[in-house]
């Protein structure tokens, strides 16, 4: 379902050359759910914007569906993330003068999409979360883990190919953020692709698979349950690789 070949994303800082992401390679199977994990400066963010559709890389090629989406123009890209892709925000992207199923139906406006036929699809999305008694009010009105599930509703309204998680618990106290993480988790078990974004080692064990990033490049690709899927994160890249051969 996701393909990075040789990816990188390079910047040219005075006359020093930046290499965000360094010849990095991985597939993502059509109901996985992986981490990409590591600290500030790690690369992860280059790669979730790359997978997102919000970036495209200066070297190699981005496969999603099977599609090279990798040299598209903005207008492609922009239909690739309403209709392929779902987002889930740390800090939840809500509309605070919208009620909740109006932000709910935000992924659909474009698509083409009549009023009733997407009110009926947000009050769908909304009862998968637990949340379509709170359809008529508004984001403030929310606690952070109903607006997390509002997002995660929003996110499932299109019905993606992939869901992309950005720290998605970053937010919200410890419970609250275990909940979120259980939610993921069901709708994993339900055949949902995850992509969870994260530099915390305990959130990324709750996926099935690790991906770690240390200076742009993967030092780590294998079972999350693996005590090589946890490293210093200061030590060099070259002495903690470890990839899964059929993701290579």
């Amino acid at each position: 379902m996701i393909r990075f070949e040789h990816i990188s994303k390079i910047y040219q800082v005075g006359d020093d050359e930046i290499r965000a992401a360094d010849d990095v390679s991985f597939n993502i199977s059509k109901g996985e759910f992986v981490a990409i994990v590591g600290q500030s400066g790690s690369g992860k963010s280059t790669c979730m914007n790359i997978i997102g559709c919000l970036d495209v890389p200066t070297l190699g090629s981005y496969y999603l569906n099977g599609t090279d989406v990798s040299t598209m123009n903005d207008n492609k890209l922009a239909e690739i993330r309403n209709k392929t892709l779902g987002f889930i925000f740390q800090q939840y992207n809500l509309i605070p003068k919208l009620t909740v199923a109006e932000n709910v139906e935000m992924p659909l406006l474009y698509g083409g999409y009549s009023n009733q036929e997407r009110r009926a699809a947000a009050l769908e999305s909304l009862r998968r979360v637990g949340l379509e008694h709170k359809a008529n009010s508004f984001p403030p009105q929310l606690s952070g883990g109903q607006q997390q599930r509002v997002s995660i509703a929003r996110a499932l309204v299109s019905n993606p190919s992939v869901i992309l998680a950005d720290e998605p618990t970053g937010a919200l106290d410890s419970r609250t953020g275990r909940e979120v993480l259980e939610f993921l988790q069901e709708l994993n078990s339900e055949g949902n692709t995850i992509v969870l974004i994260t530099h915390d080692n305990s959130i990324a064990r709750k996926a099935h698979r690790i991906i770690r990033l240390f200076d742009g490049k993967i030092i780590y690709d294998g079972p999350a349950d693996s005590d090589q899927a946890v490293v210093n994160p200061d030590i060099p890249h070259g002495e903690h690789i470890k990839k899964e051969e059929n993701n290579i």
